[in-house]
């Protein structure tokens, strides 16, 4: 990157954080029900709406983990429509056709069921309602929406995305192997149920993860330069609880202690996030995701510790910081940075997540891929170093590792 998109970036970048405090910032309104998500029913009967449009995937709907609450809104005489067709990279077609399902039931409001693909899908189905005539590639971006959208329950089924509580939406194009976001503050989410039972079930692979990408978004924002004085205690706290109670998740997912933690860690490291963005790691999972479908989190999961080392001395004093919350062990803060980012690998490790991408990056693909993560984290993620394209399709080759036969 050259010194003069360097210096464009760090203006636009200075600038963004000193309006940030006028920004509208909200957060969702955590509802604290009695039977957790089986109490929503009656909470959206008291708002008035009879008919609700639930989004979630394939997975979640084979397993039924929601049909107690279809049943519950049922039980309500809540009109129910249910889209259960969301990939795990949500794409343009899916936010269309679940479009199509909400006005099809005369839908009044949007249950997101699931993990990050659900509620990304289910917040640009809002946009899409708010701003009928707009298609979704022309709300990439910042702020391209600002209209409301219609009621938003998030209940999430993972513990990682934080998704509940972001102002972000990150949506696939199947022909041009794009994945991008939309940010507007309007698509936070009205409500969120955090119900830790329905995490009990999930399978090791995505315990880990999600978890893994949690940790991800409080990293990224803690060592970025856009953060505040909240911003940085939620960081601080969701690292914390990630690395005391990760590990507990996946050995035994019964463990409702853990299940809980993970849950706070993730809405904690998604109040970070949102306000403090977050960086390259995200640009080039983005990426990953839109051209070869690596899912989100074990993408954020095996880029982060790369990128961490290529910061170098710039995040040492941060991910000090960060150590000491994790309990990390070092005699100055070079040492316990490195303690630290060891410390990522080895939990990786520990829950069988590979340290590359087995050989699956192209090099034909490098240009165009090195383009969309340069256009999404330049100029907006005030990250610790800048990198040009040059330095992503560097990154990219290094973190491929090597195809192994079938």
């Amino acid at each position: 990157m050259n010194v003069f998109s360097k210096m464009w970036c760090r203006t636009f970048q200075s600038v963004f954080r000193m309006v940030i405090p006028f920004m509208p910032w909200r957060k969702p309104e955590v509802l604290k029900l009695e039977d957790g998500v089986l109490g929503l029913p009656k909470y959206i009967k008291d708002m008035g709406i009879e008919s609700v449009l639930l989004i979630t995937d394939g997975g979640i709907s084979s397993l039924g983990l929601c049909n107690p609450l279809i049943e519950a809104l049922d039980a309500e005489g809540i009109i129910c429509g249910v889209y259960d067709r969301t990939v795990p990279n949500p794409t343009i077609n899916n936010v269309e056709d679940a479009c199509d399902m909400f006005a099809a039931c005369n839908a009044r409001a949007i249950i997101a069921f699931g993990g990050g693909s659900p509620m990304d899908c289910a917040k640009a189905v809002g946009a899409r309602l708010a701003r009928p005539n707009k298609p979704v590639h022309k709300m990439k971006g910042i702020l391209k929406v600002r209209r409301k959208l219609p009621p938003l329950f998030a209940i999430p089924t993972t513990a990682g995305t934080g998704s509940e509580t972001t102002l972000a939406a990150v949506i696939s194009n199947p022909e041009t192997h794009e994945k991008y976001p939309i940010n507007d503050f309007v698509l936070i989410p009205r409500y969120a149920v955090l119900d830790p039972k329905l995490t009990v079930g999930l399978p090791k692979k995505v315990t880990s993860t999600t978890g893994m990408d949690a940790l991800c978004h409080a990293v990224e924002a803690y060592i970025g330069n856009s953060n505040t004085k909240e911003t940085k205690a939620k960081a601080i706290n969701a690292t914390a609880l990630i690395f005391k109670y990760l590990k507990r998740a996946y050995d035994d997912g019964s463990d409702m202690e853990a299940r809980s933690n993970m849950q706070i860690a993730a809405f904690d490291a998604g109040v970070a996030f949102t306000r403090a963005y977050v960086g390259n790691v995200h640009a080039m999972a983005h990426t990953l995701g839109g051209q070869y479908g690596v899912p989100h989190g074990l993408a954020n999961a095996v880029l982060l510790p790369y990128l961490l080392e290529f910061y170098g001395g710039k995040v040492y004093a941060k991910l000090a910081r960060l150590a000491d919350a994790a309990g990390i062990e070092g005699a100055d803060n070079k040492e316990k940075a490195l303690a630290f980012i060891q410390a990522i690998k080895d939990m990786n490790a520990y829950m069988n997540i590979p340290d590359n991408f087995g050989g699956i990056i192209k090099e034909e693909d490098l240009p165009i891929m090195c383009k969309h993560a340069y256009d999404e984290a330049n100029p907006l993620y005030p990250v610790p170093v800048l990198m040009g394209k040059d330095d992503f399709a560097a990154m990219y080759r290094k973190v491929n590792g090597v195809k192994t036969e079938a």
